[in-house]
């Protein structure tokens, strides 16, 4: 089946969802990559999604806010935290587009335990800190793996926001992810339906980036080069909906 077009909006609504999430100051990174490379990182059940004959990389970096269970309040303490993702593009037998979360690093131990657990993603515990300077101009990431192993393993990178844009093409493409997919431990495949407001996409420029072993832990070659897109987005609410298993 062809993939699903893509769309600035969800093509399935999440009426009733199983977590709500709250993201702000998100910055997204993406480099060329063989398709060659990703498709050993993947489930064997999807195959990497393309754009003009290449796969691309992301590391995303950004604070999580009121994340709340379903027919929770929002989570005090555990609930907000700062995140940073090294994912890649997938295309399930049904045409739906998604993302694989190679690790999500985040600050907070509690919630890492949990969604390892209860959710089986790959969470990491993670030292992280996001500094913004007076103007709220220049955002600073910085990531320090704690546990699991590989400890140390991280990465720091600022970035310059610019104003709004819509987008090219590629932005598009890795910005408007509409679902997740992700195995069970049993080996079977899970689509989690995303729904969000259209991104406020802004541009953005990269004024440091340092690899300290992140990417190789996700089990991929440093990206070679400076970014072919670099992008920010000041604030979305997300609702991620129940997961969809494929037999």
């Amino acid at each position: 089946m062809h993939p699903e077009p893509i769309t600035r909006f969800p093509p399935r609504a999440v009426h009733r969802p199983l977590a709500t999430q709250g993201w702000r100051d998100v910055t997204f990174l993406h480099w060329p990559y063989d398709p060659v490379d990703v498709r050993r990182v993947l489930p064997p059940q999807v195959e990497p999604d393309i754009h003009e004959g290449t796969t691309y990389v992301g590391v995303v970096g950004l604070r999580m806010v009121r994340v709340r269970l379903a027919g929770t309040p929002p989570l005090p303490y555990l609930g907000d935290f700062l995140e940073t993702n090294v994912r890649v593009y997938s295309v399930d037998r049904a045409g739906r587009r998604g993302v694989v979360f190679l690790s999500m690093e985040a600050s907070r131990l509690a919630f890492v335990l949990g969604a390892r657990g209860a959710a089986q993603l790959p969470y990491r515990w993670a030292a992280m800190h996001l500094d913004r300077d007076r103007d709220g101009v220049l955002l600073d990431y910085r990531t320090t793996r704690r546990w699991p192993r590989p400890r140390r393993a991280g990465l720091r990178f600022r970035v310059s926001i610019g104003g709004p844009v819509d987008g090219t093409p590629l932005d598009r493409f890795v910005a408007d992810r509409w679902g997740l997919h992700a195995s069970t431990r049993r080996g079977r495949l899970r689509y989690l339906p995303v729904a969000h407001e259209p991104w406020p996409l802004h541009s953005a420029e990269l004024v440091e980036f340092r690899e300290e072993g992140l990417l190789e832990a996700a089990g991929l070659p440093a990206p070679q080069g400076p970014p072919t897109s670099v992008l920010y987005a000041p604030s979305t609410h997300s609702r991620i909906g129940i997961p969809i298993s494929d037999r």
